[in-house]
């Protein structure tokens, strides 16, 4: 049997609502920083949660020009956006000496839906004349395929919706790939721009969203914490650049670290309710698939939303997984800063999972101030912290019990 390439990661890319670029959002979280405020994008006042993670700071014509922006969703710009800032980082020259041995894999939980609402429930009459694009912000694919086509990969070509575990099993596709020799560069990560009426009215009702801190939103998300009412909504993007170990090293690459290991499974259980036991089982194939035992573990990056079932079957989920070790690793869930992005939030934590490796500081857990017994663990609480973290675990589980954990390792 062929022996399975290594895969490490040499360019990094993402927009938050921390900011745009990755040494902004690292500082930012390490400070303890909230992207979190008043919900703008469309009025919220007959909603009990008013509060998310927009971004900001994100300039379009930075990055791409005037015909895709008028063209194309948030969703699709903050994709190419954060890839371009990636390739930059990797130091690959845009043109590939092989088109076929670049690959994309993408990832969204709900794709286009700002340019839905837009074009389907604008605030006058409804159009006459549906704009033609349409259809291209319509088709779930596209936020992959315009990735494909600024760089001109003619590689294998996957678009992840696996609802909020997306980002994980994009960048898990996009190493699975490299580790079979399908291609030396894989593009990967996953975007969402999910703050619109339709979709934040719904969790509303479903009562998932924070609601008691509207006047407080930068309190308002607080994973594992006693008081915590529900997660809050975000929007962004995070691209990686993989590449197989052989290939960075012979153009003498910059490497960020390396991805080990995979697991990925399915509750098969509700709807919208975790099961702590099939959780578990990720976070052991992932640590199977790297040769691992839970004594090797440094840190994980947990889901981390801020509700109440899934903060605690999280909880059960890493103890089950790690047993007697569980108690002695760093948890923290950085989207206590940013908000749940969403489909784009495993590849967003990825990245912040390999500079806890690289930089030696763990991010804060922040608004954590209420200790809740069935979340007994170490959550960082509201401070960065320095610590040497050679492995690390990125966890994402998704509404239809989706799960995805990733292995990060440093190089």
């Amino acid at each position: 049997m062929k022996e399975k390439r290594r895969v490490v990661i040499t360019g990094l890319g993402m927009i938050t609502p921390l900011g745009t670029g990755v040494s902004k959002n690292w500082e930012a979280l390490c400070r303890g920083q909230s992207g979190v405020g008043p919900l703008t994008r469309f009025n919220a006042s007959h909603l009990k949660c008013q509060v998310a993670g927009e971004i900001k700071d994100f300039k379009p014509l930075d990055y791409l020009d005037g015909k895709f922006i008028r063209r194309f969703d948030p969703l699709h710009q903050y994709a190419v956006a954060s890839a371009k800032m990636a390739f930059e980082d990797s130091g690959l020259p845009r043109v590939a000496a092989d088109p076929s041995r670049m690959g994309v894999v993408m990832g969204t939980s709900v794709g286009a839906h700002t340019s839905f609402k837009a074009t389907y429930a604008p605030p006058g009459p409804v159009p006459t004349k549906t704009p033609p694009f349409f259809i291209m912000n319509a088709a779930g694919n596209m936020v992959a395929a315009v990735t494909a086509i600024e760089f001109g990969c003619r590689g294998p070509h996957h678009c992840v919706m696996d609802a909020c575990a997306s980002g994980s099993n994009a960048i898990g596709l996009g190493f699975r790939t490299i580790q079979h020799d399908e291609a030396d560069i894989m593009i990967t990560g996953a975007s969402e721009s999910p703050l619109v009426e339709p979709l934040i009215a719904s969790l509303d009702a479903l009562g998932a969203l924070s609601s008691k801190r509207n006047r407080e939103p930068q309190k308002a998300c607080r994973p594992f914490d006693g008081d915590r009412d529900g997660f809050v909504s975000g929007e962004g993007s995070g691209v990686l650049i993989l590449e197989s170990l052989d290939h960075a090293l012979d153009r003498g690459a910059h490497i960020y670290g390396e991805i080990t290991g995979y697991g990925n499974n399915c509750d098969a259980y509700h709807y919208t309710a975790p099961k702590a036991e099939t959780q578990a089982e990720c976070i052991k194939l992932a640590l199977k698939d790297a040769g691992l035992s839970p004594q090797d573990v440094d840190y994980i990056n947990a889901h981390g939303t801020s509700t109440i079932l899934s903060d605690a079957g999280e909880t059960a989920a890493i103890k089950a997984a790690l047993g007697e070790h569980a108690g002695k690793v760093p948890v923290s869930s950085t989207k206590s800063a940013t908000g749940h992005l969403w489909g784009a939030s495993g590849a967003v934590e990825a990245i912040f999972t390999l500079l806890t490796i690289k930089n030696g500081i763990i991010p804060p857990t922040i608004n954590y101030e209420v200790p809740d017994p069935a979340c007994d663990l170490d959550y960082v609480p509201n401070t960065a912290r320095k610590a040497d973290v050679k492995i690390a675990l990125s966890n994402s589980f998704g509404f239809g019990g989706i799960n995805g954990t990733l292995v990060l390792k440093r190089y």
